[in-house]
């Protein structure tokens, strides 16, 4: 339904997360018997969670522990690891930096070239072990770059940026042909963001194996502020998999929807799947590992960005393991740790045995989840009134905070 905006407009009521809640179903499951696994064009994956292109989560290492354990990570192959044969160096300086000169440093940090021979370095030291290798291209350097990859053992191409279309319209240079593109190319493709049914229908229409779904709802994104667009998740999640659906009955072809971005807990992971989506990418949950490259500090792709930054470097607390956070065991009660044994207990609780049926699962509008009967926990700072593991170190919902304990509201 359409509410007035004004009289020349009307718009949609959205929802995210926090809006919605799953209504248990009459019947309940052994966990046990719950399979979480998705699969992605030829490959099958233990857990549905990918982990985010970016520098201060995903490096070779970190990318083979999160495959070993049974996700996929994606190297952001226009970061530091492509830019400096040592990138230590360079993240140890970001950690470093001073909130208020942050950005700016950054930027000349990342005004280092791409090196096509360290392109080749880092996917071949990801192939070397043995799980499946991808990494992220935005549509401006995909064309110039991806070859190496290629060349390298990459087995998945993430064709990513802020917003990614189908039809990008240029007057001053060749746009690329994300079909033309997709159909040559000998490995599957991941493209997005989108946050919408049209966007998300035209985007599997180029052939795309898995569609990304998230418009500046990452913790360290500043998009919806600098360019006052996006689309909260859980509808967001939700149109693009009517848009699957629509695709599936033309083509008879199945492409994944991806969650991007926003899921902070278990439980948003599991709205998540139940919106919808085939797997979650997931960024600042694990930023805060103790083998994050970030050093407890996690940024996006266009936090660096040369003239408009759209994203900030925010602090997180380092206080688990990789395999904590992702299969436990948990031993925090605000739902940051565990994130797919909590996925798989809540498919238990509502009856549903694999991914595909927990799509299906009944959803209500419940923006007293969060808060009804919570005031001990919240009066008290324990459970869902914590904040979670995952928030920046400042607290306020993951924005750094002065001295005062103020909230910020300087860009990092």
């Amino acid at each position: 339904m359409e509410i007035e905006i004004g009289r020349g407009k009307k718009a949609r009521r959205a929802y995210g997360f926090d809006d919605i809640a799953i209504v248990p179903s009459r019947r309940t499951r052994d966990p046990d018997d719950v399979d979480i696994s998705w699969k992605l064009g030829p490959y099958r994956f233990e857990l549905p969670l990918l982990a985010s292109a970016m520098d201060g989560v995903v490096s070779p290492a970190t990318a083979i522990e999160v495959g070993r354990l049974g996700g996929l990570a994606v190297l952001n192959l226009e970061g530091v690891f492509t830019r400096y044969a040592d990138a230590e160096d360079q993240l140890a300086r970001i950690a470093e930096l001073p909130k208020d000169s942050a950005t700016r440093e950054m930027q000349e940090i990342y005004q280092e070239p791409l090196k096509p021979e360290l392109i080749g370095e880092r996917i071949a030291e990801i192939k070397a072990s043995g799980v499946v290798t991808a990494a992220s291209l935005t549509p401006q350097q995909v064309v110039t770059h991806y070859e190496a990859a290629l060349e390298a053992g990459l087995d998945i191409l993430v064709i990513q940026g802020t917003v990614v279309s189908a039809e990008h319209v240029s007057k001053s240079s060749e746009p690329l042909n994300l079909k033309e593109f997709i159909a040559e190319l000998p490995v599957p493709a991941i493209v997005g963001g989108c946050a919408s049914y049209h966007t998300g229908l035209h985007l599997m229409r180029t052939g795309a194996a898995g569609v990304l779904v998230g418009v500046g709802p990452g913790a360290a994104c500043t998009t919806r502020g600098v360019l006052g667009l996006g689309v909260p998740q859980a509808t967001a999640i939700a149109d693009v998999a009517g848009a699957r659906s629509t695709h599936m009955l033309e083509t008879g072809e199945y492409v994944s929807v991806i969650a991007d971005g926003g899921m902070r807990t278990g439980g948003d992971v599991a709205k998540a799947v139940a919106c919808g989506a085939d797997a979650v990418m997931i960024g600042s949950p694990l930023a805060r590992a103790y083998e994050a490259p970030g050093r407890g500090y996690h940024w996006g792709m266009a936090t660096f960005h040369p003239t408009l930054p759209r994203g900030a470097r925010v602090q997180t607390v380092q206080n688990g393991s990789l395999e904590e956070i992702l299969v436990g065991p948990a031993r925090e009660n605000d739902g940051t740790f565990n994130l797919m044994g909590a996925l798989r207990t809540s498919m238990a609780t509502c009856g549903y045995q694999d991914i595909a049926e927990f799509n299906r699962a009944e959803l209500m509008v419940a923006p007293a989840l969060q808060t009804e009967g919570k005031q001990l926990q919240s009066s008290q700072g324990v459970g869902m009134g914590s904040r979670g593991g995952s928030a920046a170190a400042g607290g306020n919902n993951g924005a750094p905070a002065d001295k005062s304990g103020a909230l910020s509201t300087t860009p990092a």
